[in-house]
């Protein structure tokens, strides 16, 4: 079964990640920011992970912890639970559409982490949630996920519609990714042997 769960405490925030990657979808998240909260639950959804996540922090300060230390300790569980990453496929790609908008995320759990998000937004929030902080939450999630990440809205009108699209495509991409290619007899998909 590839299941882990993470704590992350610190003097700004407190995370607790419980996930199961060969899961339904199913997303029990506490968080105090609501459109972040809507935005992982979805990504759950569409990864077909199931997660339990509790998310707290200095508020008072501003979104920058909570968000950024999400990332780190949700890419911190997924890696942990892929362990060596035998017979998966390790690449993904896929291409939302939410009524208007478009987003396309392609993925390598290659062990090189790498984020790049191509996107504009006509406002500053979305609902509660500090757009200039997916950025920060992207970065960190590649960097404790070890992959590459790269996310582009390539059309839209809503804000909400184009973020809620790149956290769908994130998702499917992930689930292609990580899905077990009966092909690969268990092997470490890289010519190196490792990933």
């Amino acid at each position: 079964m590839r299941r882990q769960s993470v704590e992350r405490t610190t003097r700004e925030t407190c995370l607790r990640v419980d996930l199961e990657i060969d899961g339904r979808g199913r997303a029990e998240v506490e968080c105090p920011i609501g459109f972040f909260r809507h935005l992982l639950e979805t990504f759950a959804r569409h990864a077909a992970i199931d997660l339990r996540l509790s998310l707290a922090g200095d508020l008072d300060v501003d979104q920058h912890h909570l968000v950024e230390d999400a990332g780190l300790a949700l890419g911190d569980a997924l890696r942990r639970a892929l362990g060596e990453k035998r017979g998966i496929r390790r690449a993904g790609c896929f291409c939302f559409p939410m009524d208007e908008a478009l987003a396309a995320a392609a993925v390598d759990l290659s062990g090189r982490p790498f984020a790049r998000l191509d996107a504009k937004f006509r406002g500053r929030r979305c609902g509660d949630f500090e757009l200039a902080l997916l950025d920060d939450f992207f970065a960190a999630l590649a960097a404790s996920l070890a992959a590459a990440l790269h996310l582009r809205v390539l059309c839209g009108r809503s804000d909400h519609h184009k973020v809620e699209a790149l956290f769908k495509a994130l998702g499917r991409a992930l689930r292609d990714a990580w899905s077990v290619d009966e092909r690969a007899g268990g092997e470490i998909p890289s010519t190196k042997g490792v990933l």
